[in-house]
């Protein structure tokens, strides 16, 4: 909380007047910072697989939702060209909705049905044509380690309007920091990035089951508890 009310503050008063690369790099370095904290303070360290399956151009990354481990991650690990598709009422919190505004960020209405799926196929494109990664979690929520919850489509509907390759990515962040939990168990968090989906001719659909069905499969096969050590996955 204290690494937000700083960096958040300060890119919440300066964002207006630099560029939204520079602020993406200061983005970076807090998600850095707190990944190193939580390793040596937590003993809360992560495992990466596939790195070798991050796209050059522009991509739209679908995650699985556990932890607010993830929210950091990503933006350490991700271009900093990021856009995220958020709830709107994130923007209400102090400092840290202030920061959010600053990074372009799409804002979605929960409860506005087709006119949230509108603004985001909208918005999304505009941003995806000027170079920016959009980054969504299809669930809409954190879905506790164990459960599942069905994909929303409005990821996979931006993918097929626009044609650009959705990045699929699994891990297991819940199994150490849970849903609305500080408390955080030490061990290794393994994250899983998959070879990109192709949307070419296929439906909005059809992207969603596909997408879903690669991460759930990976997460199934990535350890349920903190002792168990990680290892490899064989995920295709």
């Amino acid at each position: 909380m204290l690494s937000v009310a700083l960096f958040g503050g300060a890119i919440a008063i300066v964002g207006r007047w630099v560029s939204f690369r520079f602020i993406g790099r200061v983005a970076r370095i807090w998600a850095q910072a707190n990944l190193i904290a939580l390793k040596f303070l937590c003993r809360l360290d992560y495992r990466i697989e596939g790195l070798e399956h991050l796209p050059t151009s522009t991509c739209i990354v679908m995650s699985k939702h556990q932890s607010a481990w993830e929210t950091i991650a990503l933006r350490a690990l991700l271009p900093v060209e990021q856009t995220w598709v958020l709830k709107r009422e994130l923007l209400d919190i102090p400092i840290l909705g202030a920061a959010l505004r600053r990074f372009r960020v799409i804002a979605i209405d929960r409860a506005a049905g087709r006119a949230a799926l509108k603004q985001l196929i909208t918005e999304g494109q505009q941003l995806l044509g000027t170079g920016h990664w959009v980054v969504i979690f299809p669930e809409g929520t954190r879905v506790p380690p164990g459960e599942r919850a069905s994909y929303n489509v409005g990821g996979a509907l931006l993918a097929q309007r626009s044609g650009y390759p959705i990045l699929p990515i699994a891990h297991n962040a819940g199994v150490f920091w849970g849903r609305r939990s500080l408390t955080k168990r030490a061990g290794t968090i393994q994250l899983v990035i998959g070879e990109s989906i192709d949307t070419t001719g296929k439906s909005a659909q059809e992207l969603t089951r596909e997408t879903e069905n690669w991460i759930e499969g990976v997460v199934a096969c990535l350890p349920t508890r903190a002792d168990l050590k990680p290892g490899p996955t064989q995920a295709g």
